[in-house]
């Protein structure tokens, strides 16, 4: 057998392993591109099955309602806007405070309206009820709060007292007298009986002229 050739042949030359390099790459990029071709293709489209019975949560198409008349219009009435509910804060009871002492009243000075004294004295007082006319011009009437004095003006008002018994009696001189000694006050019948009897006559009297 030593005259057979053996069928395997080496390639040894550039021309030759330059061949086959070109051959590798090429067989490389074309299972390259076939893979990219079989992986970038889309799947084929399935038409899509609708329903015509309607479920429950989807929407019915939109459609353009026959327009309104000019004239007509839908009043929506507001909905009514719940009122504010009071809020109460809670409070601490009244009692359980701590009272305090609140501030003194301080008195209040009342105003006399009295007339001042200008003049006092003592004398004896009489009365008299005849009717007539007085020095000033007025008719004398037994019931007035009225006397005589010799020498005050008319008008002038005193103040006269009973010491025995601290009754006393405002007049107001409208006439003039007592022409008696001892006399300085001639009363009005009703003005002697706010202070001593009738019975009396005259008795001893402490006067104030006010002013």
């Amino acid at each position: 057998m030593a005259g057979k050739h053996s069928r395997s042949r080496r390639l040894t030359s550039p021309a030759a392993l330059s061949a086959s390099a070109v051959v590798v790459v090429a067989l490389a990029v074309g299972s390259t591109v076939g893979a990219v071709r079989l992986t970038a293709e889309p799947e084929p489209v399935r038409p899509v099955v609708i329903d015509p019975t309607p479920t429950i949560g989807t929407s019915a198409p939109v459609t353009n309602p026959p327009s309104a008349s000019p004239t007509a219009s839908v009043g929506v009435s507001p909905s009514p806007t719940a009122s504010p509910q009071p809020s109460r804060t809670t409070q601490a009871p009244s009692r359980s405070r701590q009272r305090t002492v609140g501030p003194t009243p301080k008195p209040t000075v009342k105003k006399t309206t009295a007339s001042p004294v200008v003049e006092t004295g003592s004398c004896g007082a009489s009365f008299y009820w005849q009717g007539q006319m007085t020095a000033n011009g007025e008719t004398f009437d037994p019931e007035g709060m009225t006397a005589a004095h010799k020498t005050l003006p008319f008008d002038t008002r005193v103040r006269v007292t009973n010491p025995a018994s601290g009754e006393s009696v405002t007049v107001r001189i409208n006439d003039r007298g007592p022409f008696i000694e001892g006399r300085c006050l001639d009363l009005a019948q009703a003005a002697f009986a706010e202070i001593a009897s009738l019975d009396l006559g005259h008795i001893e009297v402490r006067y104030e002229v006010l002013g």
